[in-house]
């Protein structure tokens, strides 16, 4: 009898333990079942853009001396300009699932960055680029934290989410990806 409580007391904890989702999950969920569709990431530059157009978006804007080729693995550099002033570096280059962008990674760097000077720390930097983003793409941004204290701020916005966190000492990392093709752990794998 004292086995049978045990077991369905140890059942139950575990039915509720296994359901239980993080804030993270709840908003990509509820996000995604709203059926919002936003093709938007910045510059023109749209989910679903066929490789093609996207390389004549650039030409066109390196042309007008907006972009340039940028001396980094994300090959393509935008001189931005944060809400607070500061000038940075961006750089990206997308992902093509069946030609057609899905996944835009991008890395900003404060142009004045000097590893003595706080004022342009990577922890300064995120909270810039999430700013900046929110000019964008409006307010929403939440704090996701793994288990070993690492951070990440993102928003999730119908399929489009933004995930932005420290790369290095100078850098800050910006994953914007359509939920509708990948999840973001496959990216990461």
């Amino acid at each position: 009898m004292k086995l049978r409580l045990i077991l369905f007391i140890l059942g139950i904890g575990l039915l509720f333990s296994c359901n239980r989702k993080t804030e993270y999950e709840k908003v990509k969920q509820r996000e995604l079942e709203s059926g919002k569709i936003q093709e938007d990431i910045f510059l023109g530059l749209k989910f679903g853009m066929p490789r093609k157009e996207f390389f004549a978006a650039c030409w066109e804007m390196n042309k007008e001396g907006v972009l340039m080729q940028g001396a980094h693995a994300l090959m393509v550099q935008y001189k931005a300009e944060f809400p607070s002033g500061k000038m940075a570096n961006m750089f990206f280059y997308p992902k093509f699932e069946e030609g057609k962008l899905f996944y835009m990674p991008v890395e900003f760097q404060y142009r004045d960055w000097f590893p003595t000077n706080p004022e342009f720390s990577s922890e300064n930097l995120v909270m810039d680029v999430v700013a900046y983003f929110e000019g964008l793409y409006g307010e929403g941004f939440f704090k996701v934290e793994d288990s070993s204290g690492a951070f990440a701020m993102v928003k999730v916005d119908g399929n489009r989410l933004v995930r932005v966190h420290i790369k290095s000492l100078s850098a800050v990392s910006v994953d914007i990806l359509d939920l509708r093709v990948r999840d973001i752990k496959d990216i990461d794998s």
